[in-house]
């Protein structure tokens, strides 16, 4: 990289240059320090770089290479993976018809708008076999508190005060403890056989009168399908209690089964995961919940109903849990989402279920001789090796991670879920090509036998990135955030 210095935009400055020049200034001069406090005005100049357009330019550019996302390459994150992000979303997206709109228009000037979220919330109603949606939340973690607290207002109505718990599986997303304890439940958790699948025995124990409710991701996430999810729902409906669905994972059985024929209650979806919504630095997010009939009544209002020919949203819902987002929700994903179904078709998602299930069976049975697979049995879009067996010749998993570094992937999930050893989580999507998996399977297979032959190598990775190993927590404890001379 000698011929792209990338080095701190102040170290590349010399006085006197300049990228810029201001136009004319077009309003009345003011005398700072008699209109302000002394202490709003600077006694010296801001210390800031002096640099060529064309030097900044390059900086600029050169930080932009080093980022990576979906769009560089294969990005085989466990769980919640980032997909691709078709182009002809975007497209559609920025249409004037919808990207000039605002929130406070009379709905009477938006009725396309909102006849397409009327037409997103009822393709996903059929795609998970509930009764009805609401696009409001802002993620799925916002989509699994509103889902647990429309259960609470369900068993409250009911005079069932003294539900009071919600069980949660051992090998759950983290998401689903927390919004537990922020719906103001208890946890509970129920442990996994030796399958990897929930224990029919350990979850009738833990199931009592006091039992508001049951999360679970289906297929879970170790990827392995919840086979018993009928006696498992009858166990928990026996009960009193109802069905919650994560649906992180809803990518892996889309046309060949849906939540709610398996007895759920309440759903949330990722748009960001399983309809291709954008989901880089962390948004924007969108994670809509639906719900079995007897649940309507508390959706988020303003609820998007149709009266008349007319679509409308209806704020008279003295029953729902109120408003859990300003306006309805980020409206530029359901967008995305709904130009990803429409494009599909039905066909097409049943597609990506078969796709999806297929890549990660052929990634696990290449990668099981090397590496320990915990759960044998055919996985579907995810599935959790273990690295015990390089642990014990001294490399961790983190090291496996920071090694595929130097073969230009980005690592799978590591250290979960919590119930395996140095577990890596690693989900190829459905649209990755044979020839990129290929290229991953020889990347984990050079690594496993660097790890026998020279650990040191692995040990001390990444090699050929800008930032090589660091010290991560002193890094996490002790973080510089700004530039120092």
């Amino acid at each position: 990289m000698a011929n792209q210095d990338f080095s701190l935009i102040f170290e590349r400055g010399k006085k006197g240059r300049t990228s810029y020049s201001l136009p004319e200034m077009d309003v009345p001069e003011m005398d700072l320090d008699n209109e302000f406090e002394n202490c709003y005005v600077r006694s010296d100049a801001p210390d800031l770089p002096e640099v060529s357009e064309l030097d900044i330019m390059r900086h600029y550019t050169g930080l932009s290479r080093r980022n990576y996302g979906v769009d560089s390459g294969f990005y085989p994150l466990g769980s919640c993976t980032m997909k691709y992000n078709p182009k002809i979303n975007e497209d559609v997206a920025s249409l004037d018809g919808f990207s000039h709109i605002h929130p406070h228009q009379d709905p009477k000037t938006v009725q396309g708008a909102m006849e397409m979220m009327y037409d997103l919330q009822a393709s996903l109603s059929e795609l998970t076999g509930m009764h009805d949606f609401s696009l409001q939340s802002a993620a799925g973690a916002q989509g699994e508190w509103s889902g647990l607290m429309m259960i609470r207002a369900f068993h409250e109505a009911n005079g069932d005060d003294n539900r009071t718990k919600v069980i949660v599986p051992d090998s759950a997303h983290g998401t689903n403890p927390a919004s537990v304890t922020v719906a103001g439940f208890e946890p509970v958790t129920v442990q996994t056989n030796e399958n990897g699948l929930v224990d029919l025995e350990d979850l009738k124990r833990v199931v009592d009168e006091e039992t508001a409710a049951m999360m679970l991701t289906n297929p879970n996430t170790l990827g392995l399908f919840e086979t018993d999810i009928m006696e498992m729902a009858e166990i928990v409906h026996g009960a009193g209690g109802k069905l919650y669905y994560d649906g992180a994972n809803l990518n892996a059985i889309m046309g060949y089964a849906r939540p709610g024929d398996m007895g759920f209650d309440v759903v949330h979806l990722n748009l960001h995961k399983t309809f291709t919504g954008p989901h880089g630095g962390g948004g924007p997010g969108s994670g809509p919940v639906g719900v079995t009939e007897e649940f309507v009544s508390y959706l988020p209002k303003p609820v998007l109903t149709k009266k008349d020919d007319q679509f409308v949203f209806d704020y008279d819902r003295p029953a729902s849990i109120g408003r859990i987002k300003p306006y309805y929700g980020n409206f530029g994903i359901y967008l995305r989402a709904y130009t990803y179904i429409r494009t599909m078709g039905a066909e097409g998602l049943k597609k990506v279920s078969e796709y999806a299930v297929l890549n990660a069976n052929y990634l696990m049975r290449r990668l099981e001789k090397e590496y320990v697979l915990p759960y044998q049995q055919h996985c579907k879009h995810e599935f959790v090796l273990s690295g015990k067996k390089q642990k014990q010749l001294g490399v961790r998993t983190l090291d496996i991670a920071k090694r595929l570094l130097d073969y230009g992937y980005h690592p799978p999930t590591i250290y979960f879920p919590l119930n395996v050893e140095e577990a890596m989580m690693t989900e190829p999507t459905e649209t990755e090509s044979k020839e990129t998996l290929d290229g991953f399977i020889d990347a984990m297979l050079h690594i496993s036998e660097e790890a026998k032959n020279e650990p040191e190598t692995v040990q001390e990775a990444p090699h050929q990135t800008v930032v090589k190993r660091m010290d991560e927590t002193t890094a996490a404890r002790k973080p510089i955030l700004r530039y120092q001379k």
